[in-house]
């Protein structure tokens, strides 16, 4: 053989070995890979081949399952009240894949969990057809539809969350505008232009503000701050008067911080006092002496900068509320009243006030009470896990008894329920370089608590920009609280 053709033979043999390689590769090492890869078609026909379990609230499924014609996929997704629980199951759309508990539990509703493999092989024996095991929700229906008609009552983008302090069950989540799932279940023309019109729809319906956005907390922080201070102890009597300036002057600035109640009554104002009035200048000065490690280290416990559902809850994962590292004096200050680079989902928010209502204990939130098989015997239910102990009981019981106060003779008096102990916080953040630049934010977070000790713990986030309201009419008072008392009296009053 001429030294030409012999090359030409190494050469082809060495195409032949890299052919045969790639073969073994992609069968035996990245079989199982691109065998459940959610682009291959054939899982994609298989995931809609038989009715979908259901995810349920309440004791009633609020999805279903029907057959649809013409197409490699058999069965089309349905939700009732979709746009209410959207923000809860997600979507499952032949065109558009799938989200949240629908992506999250696929395996379970789909049938095809490992966990599910002998009900597969009696159904194949008897003859059935494949069933989908069902996801049971830890959502209260009457919190959730409170929660959904005050904020579309008021026409407003927002969320609300609410949890069992004692468990860290998520009782309602709710975020407006929203969507109903059913628009694009199915796999034709018109099923993608409905997604793609939402997607691109300005008040962002398909965005998850309990869970994926964050925003400055404004005032909802100061309580945060003030168990801070008081667990670190620059505060001890929260009835004493403080030497807090207003207005305020900020550490290397000369810009000063004012308060709406006025600088007679914020002026060296007691921390009871300034949470009744949510006089900025009191936490500012908390936040300067606390200083950032201290506060960051108090914020961290509560939640900040950790994952939430990390892990365990797959797609139902929240973005990180964050308190930020590395900043000087004035930007410290600033988070003391919930403002500056600090920023916070309406389900950190939600756990803070939680965590206060529960002695200082912060419990891991959680959306699913169980996965049951089709034969409905129960595949997994998760229990109540401790995150931390962010505060001692007895700054938690200092920083209710301040909020409580708040609630009966302060700005969260439309909280306030017959028979139930409610503790109160508004909040109103700015945004923007500059304050006036953009409608602020109107927040408003409460815990209820009754004589047996059943509590709830609720977050209200409103985002006023699509409202026709006037700047001055914008605050957490006038417009969260009465979702909040809505929520917390379909929880604790039956």
């Amino acid at each position: 053989m001429n030294r030409p053709v012999r090359r030409v033979s190494v050469f082809c043999g060495l195409l032949m070995l890299a052919l045969l390689l790639q073969a073994n590769w992609l069968q035996y090492m990245r079989a199982d890979e691109l065998a459940t890869h959610e682009k291959n078609r054939r899982v994609q026909i298989n995931q809609f081949a038989t009715p979908r379990g259901d995810i349920v609230v309440g004791g009633r499924a609020i999805t279903g399952s029907t057959e649809v014609d013409g197409t490699d996929f058999k069965y089309k997704r349905t939700y009732r009240n979709g746009p209410m629980y959207a923000p809860v199951t997600g979507y499952a759309s032949q065109a558009m894949g799938m989200s949240l508990l629908e992506r999250t539990y696929d395996g379970v509703l789909s049938g095809q969990d490992d966990r599910l493999a002998f009900q597969r092989f009696t159904d194949v024996v008897t003859g059935e057809e494949r069933r989908g095991g069902d996801v049971i929700t830890t959502i209260d229906p009457r919190a959730q539809e409170a929660a959904y008609k005050g904020l579309t009552g008021l026409g407003a983008r927002g969320s609300v969350v609410a949890l069992d302090p004692r468990t860290g069950r998520v009782l309602a989540l709710v975020s407006t505008p929203s969507y109903d799932p059913s628009a694009f279940a199915g796999n034709t023309f018109e099923d993608s232009d409905r997604f793609q019109a939402l997607d691109a729809d300005k008040g962002k319906p398909l965005a998850n503000r309990a869970l994926r956005e964050t925003f400055p907390p404004g005032s909802t922080f100061k309580i945060l701050t003030a168990a801070a201070a008081l667990e670190h102890g620059v505060v001890t009597d929260v009835d004493a008067a403080t030497k807090a300036l207003s207005p305020y002057p900020l550490p290397q600035s000369t810009n000063r911080v004012g308060s709406e109640a006025g600088d007679a009554v914020c002026g060296k104002a007691s921390l009871k006092t300034a949470m009744q009035h949510s006089c900025n200048n009191v936490f500012l000065d908390a936040a300067v002496k606390l200083g950032q490690d201290r506060l960051r280290e108090t914020a961290e416990k509560f939640g900040f900068n950790k994952d939430v559902y990390s892990d365990v809850f797959g797609d139902l994962r929240a973005t990180r509320s964050l308190y930020p590292r590395d900043l000087d004096k004035p930007g410290t200050a600033l988070t003391g009243m919930g403002q500056g680079s600090l920023t916070s989902t309406p389900m950190q928010m939600a756990m803070v006030t939680a965590a206060v209502a529960n002695d200082g204990k912060l419990m891991q939130p959680h959306i699913v009470d169980e996965l049951r098989s089709p034969d409905l015997n129960t595949l997994e239910k998760p229990e109540p896990q401790l995150m931390s102990q962010a505060v001692s009981a007895a700054t938690a019981r200092k920083v209710r008894e301040m909020m409580e106060f708040t609630a009966k003779e302060g700005s969260a008096k439309k909280a306030l329920i017959d028979g139930v102990t409610v503790g109160g916080k508004t909040g109103t953040a700015q945004r923007g370089v500059d304050v006036n630049e953009q409608v602020p934010y109107g927040w408003f977070v409460s815990y209820g608590e009754r004589a047996d000790g059943a509590s709830v713990a609720v977050a209200v986030f409103i985002d006023p920009t699509a409202m026709d309201i006037s700047r001055d009419d914008i605050s957490g008072g006038s417009l969260g609280a009465p979702i909040a008392r809505s929520v917390m009296k379909a929880v604790l009053q039956r």
